[in-house]
């Protein structure tokens, strides 16, 4: 299944709905690509929905990692919103829940950029 990613601009933040498998391969070159994007725009607050992810490999988390230093690198922030079940379990044991701000739903993220 490919991924499909969608923008919008919530209160001057941009939103990216992301829908299906962060993989290696397409999937997360097409995510590197679209953040990278986002970034050459000039967008510099985006959350991450990612609550219709169904799964992520290591390529997928490297991939992560790496567009969130590359946007922090360039003044940006990303943060993660919506995470299931198992992608939380997968950022505990790997040790990413510290790197990465996550919320419980996009509103909390978008908030969280006013604070």
């Amino acid at each position: 299944m490919a991924l499909r990613m969608t923008d919008r601009d919530v209160s001057g933040i941009t939103v990216l709905e992301i829908e299906g498998r962060i993989v290696l391969g397409e999937e997360s070159n097409s995510f590197r690509e679209k953040v990278k994007s986002l970034l050459a725009a000039g967008k510099k607050k985006i959350v991450l929905n990612l609550s219709n992810v169904s799964y992520i490999d290591s390529a997928g988390l490297g991939t992560l990692v790496a567009t969130f230093h590359s946007a922090r690198s360039q003044g940006a922030t990303l943060k993660l919103a919506n995470l299931g079940a198992k992608f939380k379990e997968v950022l505990q044991v790997t040790k990413l829940m510290t790197v990465f701000d996550t919320y419980d739903n996009e509103a909390a993220a978008v908030a969280s950029f006013s604070k």
